[in-house]
């Protein structure tokens, strides 16, 4: 159980805290800093070096979440553990569609130097990362205080 749980709180920290870090701190700084033909390949640079780490994170997350919900919770299955699965589940599906989906338009589209569809799909990726930082921050706060009794 220990084991499973660091690793779910690993892949928790890293993924919600990538995307905390690349939404509040990274994104406005590039648009202050940088025009868009300059910061469209960095952003496809910081996704290229991220969405391999929010994999393994994703797969860690769903795998020891799943563990845990089948062998230590099978008999304790409050409203907030059922809210996290959801949830968890959710945020997995949304990252797989912006993986399979915008961000290959994304790259596709710096590739051939289309910067409106380049621009279309980064926004499009921006306000999905947005969605599931908002869930993430909430599952997390929701399930530690109903863990512990605060509601």
């Amino acid at each position: 159980m220990s084991i499973a749980l660091t690793l779910h709180l690993l892949g928790v920290i890293i993924w919600v805290g990538g995307m905390f870090f690349a939404h509040v701190i990274l994104r406005p700084v590039l648009n202050e800093q940088l025009e868009p033909h300059q910061r469209l390949p960095l952003l496809l640079r910081v996704f290229d070096g991220f969405f391999p780490w929010v994999w393994g994170s994703v797969i860690t997350i769903l795998a020891s979440g799943y563990w845990m919900l089948f062998t230590h919770y099978e008999d304790v299955t409050g409203w907030w553990l059922t809210l996290m699965t959801l949830v968890g589940t959710l945020m997995a599906a949304i990252f797989i569609f912006i993986y399979v989906l915008p961000y290959h338009q994304f790259g596709t589209a710096l590739k051939g130097d289309d910067m409106p569809r380049a621009v279309a799909a980064i926004s499009l990726i921006r306000q999905l990362i947005l969605v599931n930082l908002i869930l993430g921050l909430s599952i997390t706060l929701i399930t530690t205080m109903g863990k512990y009794g605060f509601f």
